[in-house]
């Protein structure tokens, strides 16, 4: 399966039952409990009131003039093939040309570059009859020129009026001597499951497509950023649809189509849409100040596992585990600290992790805010004034040879833990401010490797106390105290500069065992909440 944007995301198999094989197991199902099918559902439905429209005709009629064409122009350089093993020929003259020595002098201060203009298309709509228009940030990203057009075939020159890559949500600006037709955004948390939609859009190049479908899905997370709550529609999206409305029945945008699934690069109707309620507050801040200004509370955060939740005693696994608190964030300042599980914001429950960034993003900078915590068997409320979001920075580590360091096994771990010294923070590039144990190997397939640890991780804390450890021996106790009373042990590991709480599960004769992982996503920037959003 192949994701992609650009419109466009990008399956496979049927499953084949014959008509008699279905029969038998609808028949055993209803001799095993016919009590489950006494509900007769069809009846509570009123069939005329799910009647399909007789057409979209007159409703497209109005919609269609506010949607636009977007084409953009980007210049790039292509080595040439004597180069980095470009696929563009170098150029060949008749030794002593009058022009042999031009072009050599041309190519060497170019570097054998040769610059060369490519187009993409996409979609976009009109939010603003002065001349503001919608679209996905990856329809113009690095473009030198951008252009739209109009269904009655008028042209005009855009610039970008502000972008926002954690969306991918993009405005643009054209000037206009009259207003131009457009749409409103509307209620996407009203959309509902089954409802109608319609796609108006640029696919291939075709301008003023307008495909139907239902709404598939909601709230789908498909790895884009930090900040995903697809609506799933099975409405044809293609390349070129990127940026272009999802129209409800009434006329209003409830979302805009930004990717599909595909193996093939054509719809197979599996597309994806940014809500309405996630893009109608960024297009306004894009609008009003060129930029987002979202809210930022200060704190790092992960997805709470069965295991983690069973070693903090949580219950079933809910809200998101503050894996490192920012020094001097609004968090912080309120008293939130890193192994407090966030369970609502606002007084509003964090069911997952990737519930909270978005609550606060959405959240304007300088309001006052509740934080209800899960800490150590009690929950705490911390009232705090939220601050602006700050872009976290990559960080590479660089290994240096160093001086092989004094190991110590832990079996039930399936690791081998050092004290961390000079020699080894310039190694693994640690800083000098963590403290803890430094894990130097890691047993393949063992209860460690399979949640994840990795050499160069430092131990930080351990167990649901999250006692600090100083030496190998400290982990040693703090795992044994574990198994006294938890299925699990809870660890603190500092990675790179990064915090992340694991769960290595206990089997039932005491001995450490395999624990399931932690989300794939939770040491990155954009599955954290505070060091990205």
């Amino acid at each position: 399966m192949r994701m992609s944007f650009g419109s466009s995301m990008r399956g496979r198999g049927r499953a084949r039952v014959s008509p008699r094989t279905a029969t038998l197991a609808v028949v055993g199902l209803l001799a095993v409990a016919p009590a489950a099918f006494a509900t007769n559902i069809t009846a509570t439905v009123n069939p005329r009131e799910h009647d399909l429209p007789g057409s979209f005709a007159d409703l497209v009629e109005k919609l269609v003039p506010a949607v636009v064409n977007v084409s953009t122009t980007q210049t790039v350089t292509d080595k040439s093939a004597g180069d980095d093993g470009g696929d563009q020929p170098q150029l060949q003259l008749p030794p002593g040309s009058p022009f042999e020595d031009f072009f050599k002098d041309f190519m060497e201060r170019h570097g054998g570059a040769v610059p060369r203009k490519v187009t993409s298309l996409g979609s976009g709509f009109v939010v603003d009859p002065k001349g503001l228009i919608v679209t996905n940030n990856h329809v113009i990203a690095d473009a030198d020129e951008i252009k739209v057009t109009f269904t009655d075939g008028t042209t005009l020159n855009a610039t970008v009026a502000g972008r926002d890559t954690k969306t991918d949500l993009a405005v643009l600006r054209v000037k206009t001597t009259k207003d131009l037709p457009y749409v409103q955004f509307g209620d996407s948390d009203a959309a509902r499951v089954g409802d109608w939609v319609l796609a108006i859009g640029n696919p291939f190049g075709l301008g003023g497509t307008v495909t139907s479908g239902i709404i598939s899905a909601r709230s789908r997370d498909i790895n884009a950023g930090p900040y995903d709550d697809f609506l799933q529609t099975d409405a044809a999206i293609n390349r070129g649809n990127s940026g272009g409305p999802l129209f409800d029945t009434s006329g209003r945008v409830i979302g805009v189509n930004t990717a599909i699934i595909s193996p093939s690069g054509g719809s197979i109707g599996i597309g994806f849409a940014v809500p309405a309620n996630i893009a109608s507050p960024v297009v306004s801040q894009l609008i009003k100040f060129g930029e987002t200004r979202r809210g930022w509370l200060g704190v790092r955060v992960q997805t709470v596992t069965p295991e983690i939740a069973e070693s903090l005693g949580l219950g079933k696994p809910r809200g998101a585990l503050v894996a490192g608190v920012t020094g001097g964030g609004p968090a912080a300042k309120a008293g939130v600290e890193a192994g407090d599980v966030v369970v609502a914001f606002d007084d509003k429950p964090i069911a997952e992790m990737r519930d909270l960034p978005r609550r606060v993003a959405d959240t304007p900078v300088g309001d006052a805010a509740t934080v209800k915590v899960w800490r150590k068997g009690q929950t705490k409320t911390f009232r705090l004034t939220l601050g602006r979001l700050e872009e976290s920075e990559d960080k590479t580590a660089e290994n240096a040879p160093a001086p092989e360091p004094a190991k110590t096994a832990v079996g039930e771990l399936g690791v081998s833990l050092a004290a961390v010294t000079a020699a080894l923070r310039d190694r693994y590039d640690i800083g000098a401010d963590v403290k803890g144990v430094l894990v130097v190997d890691v047993t393949r397939n063992g209860p460690a490797a399979t949640v994840g640890i990795a050499p160069g991780d430092v131990i930080v804390k351990v167990g649901v106390a999250q006692t600090d450890v100083a030496s190998p021996k400290d982990v040693i106790v703090g795992v044994e105290a574990e198994r006294k009373t938890k299925k699990s042990v809870l660890l603190l590991l500092n990675r790179g500069g990064d915090l992340r709480y694991v769960a290595v599960r206990l089997n039932a004769n005491g001995k450490a065992g395999v624990g399931a992982d932690t989300d794939d996503r939770e040491a990155s920037p954009d599955a954290t909440e505070g060091a990205a959003p």
